[in-house]
Formats: structure tokens, sequence, C-alpha cells
């Protein structure tokens, strides 16, 4: 069967998206692993999440990391200064994309719609596969890498996780 990425993406999350959104990676298989949303939903809200992981594969390996610790971790590791650049650079580039002629809310916060700390390493991890620039979502590769889980951002489109 021959899925749209709209019909891909909404099994993949296990609902209809609720606004514009664009493939920013896939597995080898064509299969989205990235989505790219537009900084406001359908309805006007704002949409402060640029990157969202949709790979439900992807999605579990983080969550068990999550469990473990990970956010306390990588914020104890980084510093929060670190984590902060990122942030700003995300809310950046997101609101670059918003319409010089647009008067009400907007999108805020950096990576998850946060400014301070970490919120979510799921988040993170399609920041950095999206653009190969976040310093925690390269630690969250680095931590997958080392479970079995494996994504190389450098060959585009391309994940696998092993099978235990």
């Amino acid at each position: 069967m021959d899925l749209t990425d709209h019909e891909m993406v909404t099994r993949l999350i296990g609902r209809r998206p609720m606004g514009t959104f664009t493939v920013a990676v896939r597995r080898e298989d064509s299969s989205p692993v990235v989505i790219e949303n537009a900084p406001f939903l359908d309805d006007g809200r704002p949409m402060p999440t640029r990157y969202w992981l949709a790979d439900r594969a992807l999605n579990r390996a983080i969550g068990r990391l999550e469990s473990t610790g990970a956010i306390d971790a990588i914020e104890a590791s980084l510093g929060l200064d670190a984590i902060a650049v990122v942030h700003r650079r995300y809310e950046r580039e997101r609101d670059a994309l918003v319409p010089s002629e647009h008067s009400g809310p907007r999108p805020s916060g950096g990576v998850g719609g946060t400014r301070i700390g970490v919120k979510c390493l799921h988040a993170h991890y399609a920041n950095f596969l999206a653009t190969g620039d976040d310093v925690v979502g390269s630690w969250v590769h680095e931590q997958l890498e080392n479970s079995g889980t494996q994504f190389d951002p450098a060959v585009p489109g391309v994940a696998s996780e092993e099978k235990e």
C-alpha cells in the first residue's frame, strides 16, 4: 500500500496532525522519522514545536531513556547555559517562519516550547536529526547508540532499531 505522508504520520503519531507539516527526515524506506511543523496550527494557535519525532521505534527508545532519569543527567552534564543556547537558536529559526504581518499570539520558548533546561528528549533528538545542531540531541544519539538503537544523521533517512 502506498500511503501519503499525511496518512503515514497520522498512523505513526496515533492521531491526525493538527497543522501543516513537511517531512524533515525519513527512513531508508521513505517513512517519516521527523516532521517539521508550521509555526501555527490549522486553527491559528501557535505551535512551539518545530521538529517532532514521529518514528515509533525511536520514540520508544527515548521514552526508556527518559525513564532512567536522563533529563536530570543531561542537565547536570551539559549545564543550563549550553542548553539555553540551543533553545535560543531553535526559537530564532522557528520565529523567522512567522510572517512579519502576523498579529496575535506567537509560538514561544525553545525546543519543546521550553526556555530553561530540558523538557523533552524526543524534541531535542528530532531537532538534532533535522538540523545536526543540538547538544542534547547529540547526547541522546550517543545514548541510543550505546543501547543498540541506531540512527545515523550523516546518512539522512536511515534509521534502525536492533532487535533484542
